[in-house]
């Protein structure tokens, strides 16, 4: 079998077998090569152990004392060097920090910016959490959570969401009433420990983060490759006082779930319908507004047909509005 291949790492991180090796040479005065390269071929690498004059196969310990001095040299040289590297920088844009300066961006934080890409958009919500002292509002609409990448997605923002959390934070989160169920996310709150909350609403707003009341993260597009950082104090309010009004309607989901009620055998995703087929949107309308598939969307209104007695599409609309089950809450 072909061993591991050893770690990489500085000297100021000694790997336990380097750091016994090297014992090992200091009280013996030597080793063999052989040992050195298969267990610790860091101490060779970093000039702790050197070949003997008279033996290559034979390697000697550098003094401690001696391979301290010139690691020290070696980090008051790039110490020195960076410091050079400061003038120089500071060289080049003094004259230019003199230029009028109206035309450029201003140095202070943006009221919006816009991020572009999966990784900068991640880091940038990363960051804003990573500062967050209250709460954490997040909107998740319906989303592919079977595929791979959804899993890593969900693994990121897992870890990420505990170490909030572990914070003593509080975080609040909508999701549509189709991801009640998906595995991904009743593992997440099986995982999840502290102050966490997730309630449900048959139709909820395009993805939303709010950190602290003070940040908003919303799309740029409708792929996801752009997204606004909103740090607007009038903007951010009106987002999170729209979740707040949203969160009273939600259906809890966790850490108490309540099982939605029917109303004269109408169920609540089907009320939902109802009240779209009334606006008269088609089924794959309803079908996107409502995070299902558009043969789900069928069999509900085929329900829904069924139960108020209906036979066709227009006689449908006639017995939701005559039956009042939209004027009825649930």
């Amino acid at each position: 079998m072909t061993p591991a291949p050893h770690p990489d790492h500085g000297v100021d991180e000694l790997c336990p077998p380097g750091t016994h090796l090297y014992e090992q040479a200091l009280r013996e005065g030597h080793l063999h090569r052989a040992a050195a390269e298969t267990a610790a071929p860091c101490l060779i690498d970093h000039g702790l152990l050197h070949p003997a004059v008279t033996d290559p196969d034979r390697l000697e310990p550098v003094a401690p004392a001696l391979a301290l001095h010139r690691l020290l040299r070696s980090t008051a040289q790039a110490i020195a060097e960076q410091r050079r590297r400061e003038a120089r920088l500071a060289e080049v844009f003094e004259p230019l920090m003199r230029l009028d300066g109206r035309r450029t961006a201003p140095a202070e934080i943006p009221a919006v910016t816009v991020l572009s890409g999966t990784e900068r958009i991640n880091r940038a919500i990363t960051e804003a959490m990573t500062e967050a002292t209250g709460e954490v509002l997040c909107v998740q609409p319906n989303s592919n959570y079977s595929s791979s990448r959804g899993e890593r997605a969900q693994a990121v923002a897992l870890a990420r969401d505990q170490e909030l959390l572990d914070r003593g934070l509080r975080i609040r989160t909508l999701y549509q009433h189709t991801q009640r169920h998906m595995p991904l996310v009743a593992a997440r709150y099986e995982q999840l420990r502290g102050d966490a909350e997730a309630r449900t609403l048959d139709e909820i707003t395009d993805r939303l983060i709010v950190v602290d009341r003070a940040v908003a993260f919303i799309p740029g597009d409708k792929d996801g490759s752009l997204a606004l950082e909103v740090r607007v104090p009038a903007l951010v309010d009106y987002l999170a006082t729209a979740f707040d009004r949203l969160w009273r309607l939600a259906t809890p989901m966790y850490p108490q779930a309540v099982q939605q009620p029917t109303l004269d055998g109408v169920t609540p995703r089907q009320r939902a319908i109802a009240a779209l087929l009334v606006e008269g949107h088609t089924d794959a309308v309803i079908a996107d507004r409502l995070g299902m598939n558009i043969r789900t969307a069928r069999v509900h209104i085929a329900k829904l047909a069924a139960t108020l007695g209906s036979d066709s599409r227009a006689q449908l609309g006639y017995l939701i509005a005559r039956s009042g089950i939209l004027d009825r809450e649930g």
